[in-house]
């Protein structure tokens, strides 16, 4: 903790926090009220904040700190390539060689059809990039009437003015002017919600088949790719049945669309896998990360680019008007090579295929039998519990009480940082948990369930 982090109280913090930081995502009016939570250090899993309390990170700050808090590897990464080169532009026909070296390992864990890759400071970016080349892309071919991009309801693909477009949450369509045109969206794959009655296997084919209904209904000729997250993260974790993501691959093959794959939340091991499409079987033309790549310690983004799209950009492209002042910025680069060697090297990506994520699968089965849980949903590390009012018939609790928020505040009390989306309790924590630490989150999982159903009981509302 440095000396200015000493010298100032939690609530002189709280006050100059209200006075000059607008938060993402936040309503500023109420918590310049509240005040905000001042975290000041972590290590592993762990974060501790200004008042001295130990918090367990069960989102890897924001599914990103994929190694955990602390790793020395990135901090000495980062320190020598500041000290050799702390910046220079990728721009003017120039190159430095952390950007070039990263440019390479990510081609060795990427699946094969992808050699190529354009930078950027954020998945954010990355999204907006993959707009501006999917268009660049049928134009070169001779079909600029192909500009129409498919998204689906519920998805999130950050939150740029492309990327907001892209994602289909309603909240933030509703303010901006959004979606800018060119962008249309379908049905999620969430059974729960739309596919009860069907199987998962069955409702898994008929989601998918709200592509192709779209793609005619936009006219074939006009659609230029779908792009989608494997598992919804923002949305919920939403994980689609198995037979989802085979059926959008063929739909996208028989309509000659290209296959966009978000992988800023599934990639570098959250699912199992490297990548979130290898978990379910696509082979996408784009593909779009962040977050993991540096596991979060220095902002990185930017967009694989496989071999049908990246031959027509090379070979007929000509200039190609886009880019960031910060595409392959040395210091980012650096850190995640030596992040992604750290992952290699520790089998992480293995370790939650064969042993973290099954376990943690079956200790999320056995929160079925608590009052309050409909359903269930893990994908690797990452899951889902959803609060429901009746099990039986998977009636929700009314919008309005904000089951999930009440929920939510009681994994915080507790010293546990668990996300709400709606009444679905979300987790992805760290890829370097460990079983002893899945089963103390289990613990106080279960116990800002146990408080949140007393809540309930005593407010009427069960």
């Amino acid at each position: 903790m440095n000396q200015t982090t000493r010298t100032r109280s939690t609530q002189e913090w709280q006050r100059a926090d209200a006075a000059h930081f607008l938060h993402p995502f936040t309503d500023f009016q109420s918590l310049a009220r509240k005040g905000s939570r001042i975290i000041t250090r972590a290590e592993g899993i762990y974060l501790h904040d200004s008042e001295g309390h130990k918090i367990l990170d069960a989102m890897s700050g924001l599914w990103c700190v994929n190694v955990g808090y602390g790793r020395q590897e990135l901090v000495e990464a980062a320190t020598r390539q500041l000290q050799e080169l702390p910046f220079y532009n990728a721009f003017f026909q120039t190159a430095t060689p952390p950007a070039i070296e990263l440019a390479e390992l990510l081609a060795e864990v990427t699946p094969p059809q992808f050699k190529h890759v354009f930078f950027s400071g954020s998945g954010s970016e990355g999204n907006d990039t993959v707009v501006r080349m999917v268009r660049r892309y049928w134009d070169l071919l001779g079909q600029p009437q192909r500009h129409v991009i498919i998204s689906r309801k519920n998805a999130y693909h950050g939150s740029t003015m492309a990327g907001a477009s892209l994602g289909g949450m309603g909240g933030m369509h509703a303010q901006g002017g959004l979606p800018i045109p060119g962008i249309v969206h379908m049905e999620q794959p969430y059974w729960h919600e739309l596919g009860r009655g069907l199987s998962r296997d069955e409702f898994g084919r008929v989601a998918a088949g709200w592509l192709e209904a779209k793609i005619l209904e936009v006219g074939a000729d006009q659609v230029a790719a779908f792009i989608g997250e494997p598992v919804q993260g923002a949305g919920g974790v939403i994980v689609p049945p198995e037979t989802y993501w085979p059926e959008i691959q063929r739909i996208c093959d028989k309509y000659g669309i290209l296959l966009v794959s978000d992988e800023v939340i599934c990639g570098f091991g959250r699912t199992g896998q490297w990548f979130g499409c290898e978990r379910f079987g696509t082979r996408p033309d784009l593909m779009t990360f962040a977050k993991g790549v540096t596991s979060g310690y220095i902002p990185l983004g930017g967009v694989m680019v496989g071999d049908r799209v990246a031959n027509v950009l090379i070979e007929r492209g000509g200039e190609f008007n886009h880019g960031y002042t910060y595409s392959g910025h040395p210091v980012a680069c650096a850190v995640a090579v030596a992040n992604i060697r750290l992952i290699q090297r520790e089998g992480l990506v293995e370790r939650v295929r064969d042993d973290t994520g099954p376990y943690l699968a079956e200790c999320f089965d056995a929160l079925r039998d608590h009052p309050l849980v409909g359903e269930v949903q893990t994908c690797g590390l990452m899951g889902a519990v959803l609060l429901v009012k009746d099990k039986a018939s998977g009636a929700p609790f009314p919008e309005a009480l904000e089951l999930g928020m009440v929920c939510r505040g009681h994994c915080f009390g507790n010293g546990l940082v668990m996300r709400a989306v709606g009444d679905r309790m979300i987790i992805a924590p760290p890829l370097v948990m460990t079983r002893a630490q899945i089963d103390d989150m289990l613990v106080l999982i279960r116990r800002a369930l146990d408080l949140t159903l007393a809540d309930a009981q005593r407010n009427g509302w069960l």
